[in-house]
């Protein structure tokens, strides 16, 4: 069982994260961790994908309110401790599983061909949200890897002075038009540098991956296609091998998809922006399969109680996954993560 929860600016109380926002009370984020907790209880999932964790002393506060056993809590750029103050600038991704973890890695740098110019920034070479890479392994030895993203957001990028101020007019339509330009060029190199990461992982290999997390677009969208290259399979079969699909769209128990299966409001909108995506080995129909997908929920009956920033604005998603067992046939049942 596989979870993404954008869980809303993690941080602990009292502790400076956005200019004008206020630091969390005591009570507030008991408040917090506390629902975080209930949710990650009702998620139950073997390996939880997270995003917006400012520290990573919160989120394991939070699961700790779940009363759930996890051996790894990780959340690289956001560790507390001695000489260690949480996350900068920015909130970080992390990953919450009971699966045993081989290998961590936190994706900061584009490779040479990702590297875009952004009109006014000059050359983007960075992700603002590094995503994570992580190498898991099962019960029964099949490896894993999950890769945990939190893309840029479709919020225009403004052009700021040494000091940090915005040394544009943000009133002005033109301004704001090229804003969000701005964002979007920065959204689809994040894109393409991940999927150049994708590749790498899948070229040519058997390696069973998921993808999870806040891509903030939809999942036809042009910066999801450049990650996941779905469409490709229509036109070359050979392009399953590094590609990734939809649990979504490839889960095996149709009756159970809904048409509510949105994860965000934006002004009164539904969308999917919370996202899992799978490779090859988790779809049932292909040659390469040693697994599938069962079936994906949305948990997003808490995007109608009001904002409140003690819960997330994002719904949770979560997917049922299933690996065949190591040596067993290909027409063998599968067993459960």
């Amino acid at each position: 069982m596989v979870a993404t929860c954008n869980v809303l600016n993690l941080a602990q109380p009292g502790r400076h994260f956005y200019d004008g926002q206020e630091p969390y009370s005591t009570t507030e984020f008991e408040r917090k961790t506390g629902w975080l907790g209930e949710r990650f209880r009702a998620l139950n999932a073997d390996v939880i994908a997270v995003q917006e964790v400012w520290d990573e002393q919160a989120l394991r506060a939070a699961v700790a309110r779940s009363g759930l056993q996890y051996g790894t809590v990780a959340v690289p750029g956001a560790e507390n401790g001695p000489g260690q103050i949480g996350a900068q600038g920015t909130p970080r991704v992390g990953i919450v599983t009971r699966l045993k973890v081989e290998s961590l890695e936190s994706l900061h740098h584009f490779p040479p061909a990702a590297v875009v110019q952004v009109p006014g920034l000059g050359p983007h070479t960075r992700f603002e949200r590094p995503p994570l890479v992580a190498t898991l392994r099962l019960k029964h030895g099949q490896p894993l890897c999950v890769i945990t993203a939190h893309l840029k957001s479709k919020r225009p990028k403004f052009l700021e002075d040494a000091s940090g101020k915005v040394s544009e007019d943000t009133a002005d339509p033109a301004v704001q038009a090229l804003g969000s330009l701005r964002s979007l060029i920065m959204r689809a190199s994040e894109a393409l540098a991940l999927r150049l990461k994708v590749v790498e992982l899948l070229h040519r290999t058997r390696l069973p991956l998921v993808l999870m997390g806040d891509l903030n677009d939809s999942p036809h969208s042009v910066t999801t296609q450049l990650i996941a290259a779905t469409s490709q399979v229509a036109y070359d079969k050979g392009a399953r091998d590094n590609a990734l699909f939809s649990a979504w769209d490839v889960q095996g128990e149709s009756a159970l998809r809904r048409d509510v299966a949105y994860s965000h409001i934006h002004q009164g909108y539904p969308e999917v922006l919370d996202q899992v995506l799978v490779s090859e080995e988790f779809v049932a129909t292909s040659r390469g399969a040693i697994g599938d997908v069962r079936r994906v929920e949305v948990f997003n009956d808490h995007l109608f109680e009001g904002r409140d920033r003690s819960r997330s604005d994002h719904g949770f998603v979560r997917a049922l996954l299933r690996l065949q067992l190591p040596d067993a046939p290909l027409a063998a049942p599968t067993a459960g993560v």
